[in-house]
């Protein structure tokens, strides 16, 4: 299983319930335009964040997000069963929106008050090795190629370049590999607790927990000055657009593509927070970012690669 944001596929590596293996057909073009469309889209939330957090609090960041995602895929996710799927799971349900909204979102917009966007994003792509930990961690224990072990490795040392780069502010690197950690952890939840739940009924109901929890703690700390048009149209972006018209976009590549290839826009995620970081708002593009941009998305492809075994005549 791999997430993305709060959506999770089962069966990865085209594995089928029955333990068969079929041949997946190629992309079609409309399968590439939704992966290069979400690729983009998933990394503009960190330039968008960047630009609230100068007017509001991170606990107000992700209550907006949160709550204008909920709100535009509530219809979606009220189709067929509804939240009757969830039935007997809420319990998993908290902890799945604890590791994949309410923790991460709040660790990241909190970060990013001192941390460049792009270093934001670039640390988040660590979420393919820091998978590989958790998966041994939580008792996977299928072979493992040289080649993850090597991306893993490769991927480590670009996070040591960013860290050394970022070095006077460990404490918001530290939340942004903490948020990484709970996204790494929460397939792991989805897996053993969630299985065929409905993507858009999962989603809506992590916003809808995110926006439980951050509408008490914003109003108890009310009053809060009036956000820039800057601040607001952020927020705007990161509901409407980073949010639930992201997911849209991505229960449909699922559907195009399938659960395991829809991983792919993870990887260009934090090429596009890199670029939009020194493009937009000037962030530095010096050898070390580039070289850390280099490491963690090669190493983190590397390190999520998985190999299907090739199967003896006959």
């Amino acid at each position: 299983m791999r997430c993305v944001g709060a959506v999770c596929e089962a069966h990865p590596r085209g594995e089928h319930p029955g333990g068969s293996e079929h041949p997946a057909p190629p992309v079609s073009r409309r399968g590439w335009l939704l992966l290069v469309a979400l690729g983009v889209i998933w990394g503009v939330p960190y330039l968008l964040i960047k630009v609230a957090v100068a007017d509001v609090s991170p606990a107000g960041v992700v209550l907006a997000r949160s709550a204008l995602g909920a709100a535009v895929l509530l219809p979606f996710a009220l189709r067929g069963p509804g939240f009757g799927a969830l039935r007997g799971r809420w319990r998993a349900v908290v902890l799945f929106a604890a590791l994949e909204i309410v923790g991460p979102w709040l660790l990241f917009s909190d970060a990013e008050r001192t941390l460049h966007s792009s270093t934001t994003g670039l640390l988040v792509a660590t979420v393919p090795i820091l998978s590989v930990v958790v998966g041994r961690v939580a008792g996977d224990r299928q072979p493992v190629a040289g080649v993850r072990w090597a991306g893993l490795l490769v991927a480590l040392g670009g996070v040591a370049v960013l860290t050394g780069v970022s070095s006077d502010h460990p404490w918001p690197v530290t939340q942004v590999l903490l948020g990484a950690l709970g996204y790494a952890i929460a397939p792991v939840v989805a897996e053993r607790a969630l299985q065929g739940v409905p993507a858009s009924v999962l989603t809506t109901a992590c916003l809808g927990i995110a926006t439980a929890v951050y509408a008490p703690v914003v109003l108890l700390t009310a009053p809060h000055p009036v956000p820039g048009p800057a601040a607001i149209a952020a927020l705007a972006g990161l509901g409407l657009v980073c949010t639930a018209l992201a997911f849209i976009l991505f229960f449909r590549l699922i559907t195009e593509v399938g659960g395991p290839r829809s991983t792919l826009v993870a990887y260009l995620n934090p090429l596009v927070a890199v670029g939009l970081g020194a493009v937009v708002l000037d962030e530095p593009l010096g050898p070390s970012v580039l070289l850390a941009t280099a490491l963690i998305v090669g190493g983190s492809a590397a390190a999520s690669l998985r190999l299907t075994p090739r199967r003896r005549p006959g």
